[in-house]
């Protein structure tokens, strides 16, 4: 039960995640299109909450994926347990490595010569953006990963079922009687 309730916690933080990044993802071809005011105005007020929320689900997931894959050590599912880890620390890695020092180097031009600010972004637009694409990548393999070594400890059949048709025909059942009231 407890590897049961730590997967879900793991899903969840892994899911929410994955959030964060689809978001500049899906964002991405409109602002490619946006000039240097515009971007600037969207990049220094929009994020805000992404940066302390979304490092919380971001570091979340990682940690509780490594802890579940130290639980799982010993079952089928390690492996994608261990890819889906990998693949999450991978995509934080990314970050620190391409998004960040954009971040950084923002914040300071913000504090020192804000005017210096729409042009900075502009100049550091496709690192930034493109670094959140290879994060994305990354935590979608890992989230995938992760439901698969969920998938893969799921029975195909029910306990005291000789067959899949079986357990099909029992879970139908109560699906249809509720369908029909």
């Amino acid at each position: 039960m407890a590897i049961r309730g730590w997967r879900l916690v793991t899903l969840v933080l892994a899911a929410l995640a994955l959030t964060m990044e689809s978001a500049h993802v899906l964002e991405l071809p409109q602002k490619m299109q946006y000039g240097a005011q515009m971007y600037s105005a969207v990049n220094t007020t929009l994020y805000k909450y992404f940066a302390i929320v979304g490092g919380v689900y971001q570091v979340g997931s990682i940690v509780a994926t490594g802890v579940l894959a130290f639980m799982v050590r010993k079952r089928v599912s390690f492996s994608s347990t261990f890819v889906s880890f990998f693949c999450l620390l991978l995509a934080f890695g990314v970050w620190l490595a391409v998004v960040a020092p954009v971040n950084s180097e923002v914040a300071d031009a913000l504090r020192s010569a804000p005017e210096s600010v729409p042009m900075l972004w502009l100049r550091l637009r496709n690192r930034w953006e493109y670094g959140h694409v290879a994060g994305f990548v990354l935590q979608l393999i890992g989230f995938c990963a992760l439901v698969l070594s969920v998938l893969m400890e799921t029975p195909k059949v029910w306990k005291g079922e000789k067959s899949a048709s079986k357990a099909s025909e029992r879970t139908r059942e109560p699906v249809m009687a509720t369908h029909a009231r």
